[in-house]
């Protein structure tokens, strides 16, 4: 991908991504996706070379080669804070805008839109409830865990009795948000977009399957890896008591 030759549709179809630092800069992708960048910022009396920093600054995969169960467990909280807590976070907004506008424009077409912009802003609500419920209480203990491991004192008791019983509530709702995504797949044919889609439809549903995929690893990472070491860590304290 070239971005200062090639169209912005292209751009967008290419790396779906790219089409929230479009928005955010106002650049029409979707009905006017047959410009370059700088044609774009002509227009609207934009600097080019922002948008190419901004594109240019977009995360690779990395992800995978990083052996995360070799991490101690705050330093993975820490991680996943500020990649996945962080990821939902942005995409939520723009996945909204772009759902309410499919709603309008193709919801009498397409009315299967409207469910999946219904179970989409009911992930949106639980998921900002339950990332906070982990960085203001689980997290914090998981650090405090480790501080009184490495400083050798005295764990202090949590409100919540055992660092299981809010390990089991967050396993419960990613159990939720794992139903209501594979729901919203199977809504989507697999976000397949229909063949009358337009540039924002064909955005939003990559977006959809990217943000899918996202939660899956944020998932992993807690169910399998830091949630397990919390646990552990914590009847290392007891043994020692």
């Amino acid at each position: 991908m070239n971005t200062k030759t090639d169209f912005i549709g292209n751009i967008v179809a290419e790396d779906f991504r790219t089409a929230a630092i479009f928005k955010r800069h106002g650049i029409d992708f979707c009905c006017k996706g047959g410009r370059t960048i700088e044609e774009a910022c002509h227009n609207k009396k934009l600097d080019p070379e922002r948008i190419y920093e901004e594109l240019d600054a977009l995360p690779g995969n990395e992800e995978a080669s990083i052996d995360f169960s070799s991490w101690p467990p705050d330093l993975l909280a820490d991680y996943i804070e500020k990649t996945h807590h962080r990821y939902v976070e942005e995409k939520i907004p723009v996945l909204q805008t772009f759902l309410d506008k499919l709603c309008k424009v193709h919801g009498e077409r397409h009315p299967e839109l409207f469910e999946i912009n219904t179970l989409f802003n009911e992930s949106a609500q639980d998921l900002a409830a339950h990332m906070k419920k982990e960085e203001f209480i689980l997290f914090p203990f998981i650090r405090n865990m480790m501080n009184a491991k490495l400083s050798g004192t005295a764990l202090p008791h949590p409100p919540f009795g055992t660092v299981e019983n809010p390990v089991n509530m967050m396993q419960h709702e990613h159990t939720v948000e794992g139903e209501r995504f594979r729901k919203i797949a199977e809504i989507t044919d697999e976000y397949l977009p229909p063949a009358d889609a337009c540039n924002t439809y064909k955005v939003a549903f990559a977006m959809l399957q990217d943000f899918e995929n996202d939660l899956h690893k944020h998932i992993h990472l807690e169910n399998n890896i830091l949630f397990p070491q919390a646990i552990q860590l914590e009847k290392e304290f007891t043994v020692e008591s």
